[in-house]
Formats: C-alpha cells, sequence, structure tokens
C-alpha cells in the first residue's frame, strides 16, 4: 500500500468551544464499568474504541450504510495509523462526546480528527488514517468520486438525504429495497396512497414510509389519513433520517388538508412519534389531530 506521511490538523478552538462548533458528528457515550482499569481511570486502549464508535456514527450521519454503500464501489477502507494525545482522564460512567470529522482526503487515503471530552474538557485528541483499498486484493485505490463528493457535502454542512414523494406504484422498488415488510405498504387495495422514500447522495434508498386515508369517500377528500410503515435501514437508525421522513409524510398529510393524522408504531419508534407532536390513544396508537396544523402544542396523553 502507499506510504503516508500526514499530521493531524485541528481547527483552532478554546478550551470551552462546544464540539459540535468543531465537528459536524458528535458521538455521546457513557464510560461503563469495564472500561476502568486498576487505576480507577479508562484504559488507555479504549480510547481507540471510543474513536472507532463515533467513526460508525459519523458513517451514519453521511446516510451511508457501512459496509455496504462503499462495497457497491468497488472499495473499502483500512486503518493505516491511529494516534491519540492524552490530556486527561475519564472515570466510571461520566458522559463523553466524541466528535469525528474528515478534515482530508488525498488520492486514495482520508484523514480524521478527533476529540474526546468530558463537558467543555478536553481528553484525548487523535487522528485516525484510512486507507482505500480493493477488498479483494488489498492493494490501495483511489477514493471513488463520489464517496469523495459525499464527504465534502457532509463536513461542508449540506443535507445527506433527498426525500422523494408520490403515488406507492411509482416508490414501490425503493421502498422495498429498505425493507420487505413495506411490501404490505406499497400493495394496491385501492386508496389513493402517497409514499415517502428518503435516498442518500449515492441515490440508495435509505428509510421510507406510507401515508394513506382512512375511510376514504370517493366523494369527498378524507379527514383521516394513517402512517403505515415508517422504516430506516436498521445500520442507520438513530441518525434522524426516519425523523425526516416523517416530517415529509406530515407535510403531505397537510397537503391533503387532513384534521389528525394516526398511526400504530412499535414502543421503539413511540419517542419519535411522540417529539413530532403525537399523543399516545389507546385505541388507536398515536394520534395527531386537528389542532397538529397550528400553534396549539400537542399534550402526552396517558
Amino acid at each position: 500500500m502507499t506510504e503516508i506521511n500526514s499530521v493531524a490538523t485541528f481547527a483552532p478552538t478554546s478550551a470551552t468551544t462546544p464540539p459540535q462548533a468543531e465537528f459536524r458528528h458528535v458521538e455521546t457515550l457513557r464510560v461503563r464499568w469495564a472500561e476502568v482499569d486498576a487505576q480507577g481511570i479508562v484504559f488507555n486502549g479504549h480510547y481507540l474504541m471510543y474513536a472507532d464508535t463515533a467513526v460508525a456514527g459519523w458513517w451514519r450521519a453521511l446516510a451511508l450504510p457501512y459496509p455496504q454503500a462503499v462495497l457497491g464501489l468497488g472499495i473499502d477502507l483500512y486503518v493505516r495509523k491511529a494516534t491519540l494525545e492524552y490530556e486527561a482522564a475519564a472515570r466510571c460512567d461520566e458522559r463523553l462526546t466524541v466528535g469525528m470529522r474528515c478534515g482530508h482526503i488525498g488520492r486514495s487515503s482520508m484523514r480524521f480528527a478527533t476529540r474526546m471530552r468530558r463537558g467543555t474538557q478536553t481528553l484525548v485528541r487523535g487522528e485516525l488514517v484510512y486507507v482505500c483499498a480493493n477488498p479483494a486484493t488489498m492493494q490501495s485505490q483511489p477514493v471513488p468520486a463520489a464517496l469523495r463528493a459525499v464527504i465534502e457535502a457532509f463536513e461542508a454542512g449540506e443535507s445527506m438525504l433527498m426525500l422523494r414523494t408520490g403515488a406507492p406504484a411509482d416508490l414501490a422498488s425503493a421502498a422495498l429495497a429498505v425493507c420487505a415488510g413495506c411490501s404490505d405498504a406499497v400493495a394496491a387495495d385501492g386508496l389513493p396512497a402517497m409514499q415517502v422514500v428518503a435516498f442518500n447522495r449515492l441515490d440508495q434508498p435509505v428509510a421510507a414510509g406510507c401515508l394513506r386515508p382512512v375511510g376514504h369517500r370517493a366523494e369527498r377528500t378524507p379527514d383521516t389519513w394513517r402512517i403505515d410503515s415508517l422504516l430506516t435501514l436498521p445500520v442507520l437508525r438513530g441518525a434522524g433520517h426516519g425523523s425526516k421522513v416523517l416530517q415529509a409524510l406530515l407535510q403531505t398529510a397537510r397537503e391533503k388538508r387532513a384534521t389528525a393524522v394516526i398511526a400504530e408504531v412499535p414502543e421503539a419508534a413511540l419517542s419519535l412519534f411522540l417529539r413530532a407532536g403525537f399523543w399516545a390513544d389507546s385505541t388507536r396508537g398515536v394520534v395527531r389531530s386537528d389542532a397538529w396544523a397550528g400553534s396549539t402544542p400537542m399534550q402526552i396523553q396517558p
């Protein structure tokens, strides 16, 4: 592989600069008992695990399912060098933030800067250098132009998703690529349903949801619409992509002049809907009523 010589670069920041101002992606974690050594502090090697966890979250923030997305480009990424500088120690049960940023992309390498903090105090600074290589031959390869463009756009603060709204028949294959369970949502049943699919910058579908009328009658516009099968690729869950699809579904409901939107959701997704203004209903799952389009705040009901 190509020899790499690089020096870590960090944006000039003060000790009180919040992580979000320096890094677009910030991972939050809590120190576990098993990560503390006999000195009562986090064992030095575990900070590399923290950095690796933040890299995984960075890929999720890019809406790129790793490793499928890069393998589809004919490459994979391998660590060439990892450097950490320790300034202070973390202890059991403390909450840490781990900022991760791709600061430089060379011909066949990518250089990441990381900073781990407890509150505003820097504990560890680091640099990770990855080499782009053919996974079959392990020979270095140029960073694909498409991947380079996605990373540069992300670090520049641009959106990683493109939302498409249309009839289920038009977006069925994309929705099914997110989850086979979407087949229930896109199957024609005579109702004029609407589908929203989120695509990443490689034009890969990563999240989908379906909106259909309840009690539709041909002679009038339905008042109530139901959200079906709001799904995100498992590897990308927790990065906010499903929330963007949900907001697009609600915007579509507004355009349809709905007075209420209902959904049946698993417990794991309940918080997503509650944050969007829904409340629990013992008979209909979660509901967002006619007040949802105005300024009246939604109340969570038992």
